[in-house]
């Protein structure tokens, strides 16, 4: 693919030409929402595509799941996902992975030499990626970059059960001193690698993850509620993630139950999607979705909950456009990426003040920021959305401005520049953007 000539500029040298990127835990072809599948697996795959548009190819290593998943799939130019054979190929809990990363490693390793592969950059994700990359890093004798996500400190700072192991933060810790450069997603973030990990600050590169801004855009609120069958004058709230703890689900919940009955009269709709239906089993509610629907109805209010489980991100902006406001209770998120989705479709987000949340949300521009884990204000700032017509429509038009500043051309840039300075061997320039 040649440069255009305002593009040429941004494009790696010409020694970076090949990139293996780890995902251990999770393919970034999986469908966001239902298991471990999130933004995370978003952010590598359109990492890993726009910079095959600009002339890198990327190799994505993961571990195989499922009997069915293929060895190899190309889902777009220069970009190619292997899935590796490392302990049964079934979902397993993270903490269990661990023991089967000198396998991964080793197939890995073999595949490699077998086919007679180089790479310039080996850049892992998560933690657990990040292990399996610092071997490869001395094997290969080449540059890591990691990116963690998530951090086990700060979750265990959020959450009172299950803590994160101690296992997990050893690695971390030691992943900050070893690695040759590591992407914070916020400046928050970027702090407490430093401060707390003894990560070196010079490594450091705060970036971000981007948004397809023609893909989630606005649409004709009118047709997206016609095509899923809600009333125009309906108030509608969005609620879009993995069930997991740390989302804040629980307080969600509790949220709606005061919104439900404070809006009665005009019949309020959450849109839940997250979560799976096992169609193994006449499409019932997975577990982790059954509980969740077990706790609305406790709370009595599963008449103005419509579960929808988890959809392909194709589907995503039809919901987006259908809702007045979508709400992220979460405890912790290092950058929040269905807030910048959202934002990007026009739909303002009541967000809770946390991680990447607090940079990528801006008060009272393109939604409202609440206290975490504050059913109470997360319920106040819902209504006002919903009930404040003229403050709604100036937050819509705050949201999609807002979100432009996030496009996966300037992360790609500042990505591409990092692995160019990391493969010279040099001191890290400053680096990154705040969006």
């Amino acid at each position: 693919m040649e440069p255009t000539r305002e593009h040429r500029e941004f494009f790696p040298a010409p020694g970076i030409q090949r990139v293996a990127m780890l995902s251990v835990h999770t393919s970034p072809l999986a469908q966001p929402g239902i298991g471990s599948a999130g933004g995370m697996n978003v952010y590598i795959r359109e990492l890993s595509r726009h910079l095959a548009q600009r002339g890198v190819a990327v190799d994505i290593y993961t571990r195989r799941d499922h009997p069915a998943v293929p060895p190899l799939v190309e889902p777009f130019p220069g970009v190619r996902v292997y899935a590796l054979d490392a302990g049964p190929a079934t979902a397993l809990p993270k903490e269990q992975l661990f023991c089967y990363l000198p396998t991964f490693v080793s197939e890995l390793a073999y595949l490699v030499h077998r086919q007679q592969l180089s790479y310039d950059i080996v850049h892992a994700h998560y933690w657990l990626s990040g292990w399996a990359a610092h071997l490869l890093q001395r094997y290969w004798d080449v540059p890591f970059v990691h990116m963690f996500h998530t951090l086990a400190v700060l979750k265990n700072s959020v959450q009172a059960s299950p803590p994160e192991s101690v296992l997990r933060l050893q690695v971390e810790q030691g992943l900050a001193r070893v690695a040759d450069a590591i992407i914070a997603a916020n400046p928050d973030e970027r702090e407490t690698i430093v401060n707390e990990l003894g990560a070196p600050p010079s490594r450091l590169c705060t970036v971000p993850p981007g948004v397809d801004a023609e893909h989630f855009r606005p649409l004709d609120r009118a047709a997206a509620r016609s095509r899923l069958g809600i009333p125009l004058d309906r108030p509608v709230a969005l609620f879009i993630g993995r069930i997991d703890p740390v989302k804040g689900i629980d307080v969600l919940l509790r949220a709606w139950q005061r919104i439900a009955q404070e809006l009665a009269p005009r019949q309020p709709l959450l849109l839940f999607l997250g979560g799976g239906f096992d169609s193994s089993a006449g499409l019932r509610p997975d577990a982790a979705l059954s509980r969740v629907m077990a706790d609305a109805r406790e709370l009595g209010i599963a008449e103005t909950v419509r579960f929808l489980g988890s959809r392909p991100q194709g589907e995503l902006p039809l919901f987006y456009n259908a809702a007045d406001v979508c709400l992220i209770p979460s405890h912790y998120e290092s950058f929040g990426l269905v807030a910048v989705e959202s934002m990007a479709c026009g739909t303002p987000v009541v967000a809770s003040q946390v991680g990447g949340l607090r940079f990528s949300v801006e008060h009272e521009v393109s939604g409202l920021h609440v206290p975490p884990n504050d059913p109470a204000a997360l319920a106040t700032a819902t209504v006002r959305v919903l009930t404040d017509h003229q403050f709604r429509t100036r937050l819509q038009v705050g949201a999609r401005q807002a979100a432009l500043r996030f496009s996966w051309h300037r992360v790609t840039t500042v990505v591409a520049r990092l692995y160019e300075q990391v493969a010279r061997r040099g001191i890290l320039q400053p680096c990154g953007t705040t969006g």
